[in-house]
């Protein structure tokens, strides 16, 4: 070993002290995946409605799965049919729809997959692991395909799944795997949380809704009760007939009776 120089490093074929600092600085600086993660969880604490929250997930998974050259979203509707609300090339929602026809495929078997819900082929052209779709996505140019369950670790049938395509025959690899299934946990528990809140603001103005009818009913049963001396129940028969008979909801023939009352 050399003697020390005056930057404090040594000769001879060693680490100088200035080496040691600037391989030290780059082992604290988060790697590109690293980095996107963390922009995706600042990006779902922002989003308010599930389609930003799937196109926040769709928009970091063709940036993270370095494999994948498209991407999109699956979801079950409540009558149990598939869609496709949110994708990063017009070709997958063409290809997932194909799935939902033939029903086969990555995407729909994800849904139905016990387990991590992971389901691939690396080759889809030789049309063994999906003998209807694979061919006729191979055709469309897609070499190999991954998609993962959401919930990752949910029962059947789960609420939808989240696919990557490659038009590289096993452009997809194990580390692209790995990466979907923590992408898959992301996209579940802001889609479960989102979904909550959405409900419970949906149910929060159907009961200030519900409050609103029934007072401007109860005021207008008050004004009908006083103009022609009838009791609450033949006000509220009054009410209701001039419902039926105008096909307009209650609580409107209830508001209209309210604000003219002066005509009546």
């Amino acid at each position: 070993m050399g003697p020390p120089t005056v930057d404090g490093s040594v000769t001879g074929g060693v680490l100088s002290v200035k080496d040691v600092s600037e391989f030290e600085r780059d082992a604290s600086t988060p790697g590109p995946v690293a980095t996107e993660f963390v922009a995706l969880s600042r990006a779902l604490l922002d989003a308010t409605t599930v389609h930003a929250v799937l196109q926040r997930v769709a928009t970091a998974a063709l940036a993270v799965v370095t494999g994948a050259d498209m991407v999109s979203v699956t979801l079950r509707t409540p009558d149990g049919r598939f869609e496709t609300p949110v994708e990063t090339l017009p070709l997958a929602v063409q290809l997932d729809e194909l799935q939902y026809r033939f029903d086969e495929g990555p995407c729909v078997e994800a849904t139905r997959t016990p387990g991590p819900g992971l389901i691939s082929s690396c080759d889809l052209a030789a049309g063994t692991d999906f003998p209807l779709w694979g061919p006729a996505a191979a055709a469309a140019g897609v070499g190999s395909v991954l998609a993962v369950g959401l919930f990752p670790d949910g029962g059947s049938p789960r609420l939808g799944a989240l696919n990557f395509y490659s038009f590289t025959t096993t452009g997809l690899d194990d580390g692209d795997r790995d990466i979907a299934m923590v992408l898959a946990a992301h996209a579940s528990t802001a889609l479960a949380a989102t979904r909550a809140s959405t409900t419970h603001e949906i149910r929060a103005a159907q009961l200030q809704e519900a409050l609103r009818s029934r007072d401007v009913i109860g005021q207008a049963k008050g004004i009908l009760m006083e103009r022609r001396g009838i009791t609450a129940e033949e006000a509220f028969d009054v009410l209701r007939a001039a419902s039926q008979s105008l096909n307009v909801k209650l609580a409107k023939v209830a508001e209209t009776l309210a604000t003219r009352r002066a005509e009546i």
